[in-house]
């Protein structure tokens, strides 16, 4: 509060620390290093994603360094202990790739398919009607326009474009910069019934929110936080119970858009421009066609080369 952050990052940070605090059974002063590798571990072990787990570390990090600024006298007059630093340079998760395994594969058009039916019908019954339409509108942009979850944070009701092009187009004014090379602006198009779920939510769905300029606000108004993003789609995957290995972040939607519009016969350069990425190379990094996929292609491949030595 004194440093002026919104309610709703307040709550976001209070419930990142208590999940973190939950994962130790003494007082987080005393733990080791040992016990952080055994967090990370079992985080990795339950499929969170790698920037999942750097925010866990991070958010360790920073209470024991609050302590230490804070109560570190206090601690060591009560219980005889200093608050030390258990995160070293061996468990610190650093970048998404970090301690990454593999490149993880994104979810197939049939199981994207099958979890926004399933979204679809908890709006049908939810409670907080208006959260849950604004969480399945949220989830179709992720996937249908492959934006960045720090990009559609930032998007405001002006920024869809609904006359642009054959189906509209989001202004992704905020682009994801990278080297300090400032923001890196962008018209994507709403493709896929994109434009239709906009329009649904801009006419039913936006009205129940306060009238403040952002496109998905929270109940107070302000902008959607990315960590709250990640929050209401694993509480969406929750309810749907499925089996971990079909558990999926965020950013597994922006895959997902890569892959099955390369997968439909969008060009790679095309690909690229959709997810703003300056170098192709980035782009390849993110398509991960099917083995079918594969497949098929060198079947129609063979087709066509048997086609021409029989004229």
């Amino acid at each position: 509060m004194v440093r002026g952050f919104a309610p709703t990052t307040i709550r976001g940070y209070a419930s990142l620390l208590a999940r973190v605090l939950a994962r130790f059974d003494r007082p987080v002063w005393e733990i080791g290093p040992e016990e952080v590798d055994v967090m990370v571990r079992d985080l990795v072990a339950q499929g969170r994603a790698p920037g999942t787990r750097r925010l866990y570390v991070q958010a360790l990090r920073s209470f024991l360094e609050f302590l230490r600024e804070r109560h570190e006298t206090e601690i060591y007059t009560r219980f005889g202990v200093r608050p030390g630093n258990p995160v070293d340079r061996y468990n610190r998760v650093r970048h998404t790739g970090d301690d990454s395994p593999r490149v993880p594969v994104p979810p197939t058009v049939e199981r994207v398919a099958a979890f926004f039916a399933f979204a679809r019908d908890q709006v049908a019954t939810a409670e907080d009607y208006r959260a849950a339409a604004r969480d399945y509108a949220v989830l179709r942009t992720l996937y249908h326009s492959g934006v960045r979850v720090s990009e559609l944070v930032r998007l405001d009701r002006c920024d869809v474009h609904v006359a642009q092009g054959a189906s509209g187009r989001l202004h992704v004014r905020f682009g994801k910069a990278a080297n300090a090379s400032g923001p890196r602006p962008r018209f994507t198009p709403m493709l896929d019934g994109l434009d239709r779920v906009l329009a649904w939510y801009l006419a039913d769905v936006r009205p129940l929110f306060p009238g403040t300029t952002t496109l998905f606000s929270d109940p107070d108004g302000a902008p959607l936080k990315p960590e709250t993003v990640r929050d209401r789609l694993a509480r969406l995957l929750d309810l749907e119970a499925g089996p971990a290995s079909e558990r999926f972040a965020p950013h597994a939607l922006r895959r997902a858009c890569a892959t099955h519009n390369y997968e439909r016969g969008m060009d790679l350069v095309a690909v690229q421009h959709l997810l703003g990425h300056r170098h192709i190379a980035s782009t390849m990094a993110y398509v991960k066609p099917s083995a079918r996929f594969v497949e098929d292609a060198w079947q129609r491949a063979t087709a066509t080369a048997l086609t021409a030595l029989a004229s």
